[in-house]
């Protein structure tokens, strides 16, 4: 039927609005922007193997309507201490941290950095992290919407110049720590803890600053460890590693609230314990390729503890671990969170001992 002249405007509005509904139209002013940054370049295994993928899935989900906008190296401002409070605060959005950066902020995660807690390796250790940080832990995040939280992979000990065989190699040795928990367990052992950003490791350690960092293998080539350390002391696969720093991405929760439902549902599904697994395969993929590398080299040398030196040292940081245990900080029943640790443990990994 014909439009009558005096219903023309009415029906060319209506037909323009029904023809940008039918293109897709509907949804051009609820698209969303992400605004994520973090303290490691863009070349890093968390951004490309891991964030970027991560942005590229959500953005096809969506039809586009999805799109991030990330920051490497704090382009944003703001130290990575600070990460998550730009996030709880909406300076960005998104942000890519480690837990152990923001010292008092998440004490409840502080049991994961326990000394000889977790497995080493990425996928397991972080299915462990994500079952506990749920539960146990989860008002550590109550002011985040939590998109992943996992495992770096577990603490290797890498030396300049000395093989730390057991427990009276590590003592007097200078060695560079991510997390406070990782400082008291060094001091535990006899070491001296060094707190500085992974950019200066390797400078101090060709100036015999430091004698060597605990970190896991997935950072030796960015941190350059493998062009200045030459002895790396490692854990075995049936002992638990010696510390672990937890790394997580956290959302602001007002902004995950302001989505429409379909975005975060598309959110939802590729976030969570789905993308907790991704950063621990990507980790695990990461940390083999470094360790074959290295052990391919006769100017390394790989150790591996054996059940005497393992037992001094667990038995050395055990005081680490009552100390924590025992606070009162924040009124918290640490004994129940230590002891929902060490089950969820056991349920993943029966074999570990510690």
């Amino acid at each position: 039927m014909k439009a009558s002249i005096r219903n023309l405007p009415l029906w060319i509005a209506g037909t323009a609005l029904g023809l940008t509904l039918s293109l897709g139209g509907a949804h051009a002013d609820d698209s969303v922007t992400l605004r994520i940054e973090h303290f490691l370049p863009a070349n890093s295994n968390a951004q490309q193997n891991v964030i970027e993928p991560w942005c590229e899935d959500m953005k096809a989900a969506s039809d586009g309507r999805i799109q991030c906008e990330i920051y490497p190296s704090m382009q944003l401002g703001g130290t990575p201490g600070q990460l998550a409070d730009m996030a709880r605060n909406g300076v960005v959005d998104v942000v890519w941290t480690a837990l152990g950066y923001s010292a008092g902020r998440f004490p409840r995660s502080e049991a994961l950095e326990l000394p000889f807690v977790l497995p080493a390796g990425g996928e397991t250790a972080s299915r462990i992290i994500w079952d506990y940080s749920t539960t146990y832990a989860k008002d550590d995040f109550k002011d985040y919407k939590v998109l992943a939280v996992y495992s770096d992979g577990g603490g290797t000990l890498h030396t300049a110049r000395k093989a730390v065989r057991d427990l009276d190699d590590m003592k007097g040795l200078r060695v560079r720590a991510s997390t406070r928990l990782a400082s008291r367990f060094l001091t535990s052992v006899g070491a001296t803890p060094v707190s500085m950003p992974p950019s200066q490791i390797a400078d101090t350690l060709s100036k015999g600053v430091i004698d060597g960092a605990l970190a896991v293998w997935e950072v030796v080539p960015p941190t350059k460890l493998d062009e200045t350390t030459f002895h790396h002391t490692t854990t075995g696969p049936d002992q638990a590693t010696t510390t672990v720093t937890t790394l997580a991405m956290l959302m602001n929760q007002q902004r995950y609230q302001s989505l429409p439902d379909d975005l975060k549902k598309i959110v939802d599904e590729y976030s969570g314990e789905a993308l907790t697994v991704r950063f621990g395969k990507a980790w695990d993929q990461a940390i083999d390729q470094v360790r074959n590398r290295i052990a391919g080299d006769d100017a390394h040398t790989i150790i591996t503890l054996d059940d005497a030196a393992y037992q001094a040292m667990l038995d050395a940081s055990q005081s680490v671990v009552d100390d924590w245990v025992a606070s009162d900080d924040g009124g918290l029943d640490r004994q129940a969170l230590f002891d929902g640790l060490r089950k969820t443990v056991k349920e993943y990994t029966p074999e570990l001992a510690r």
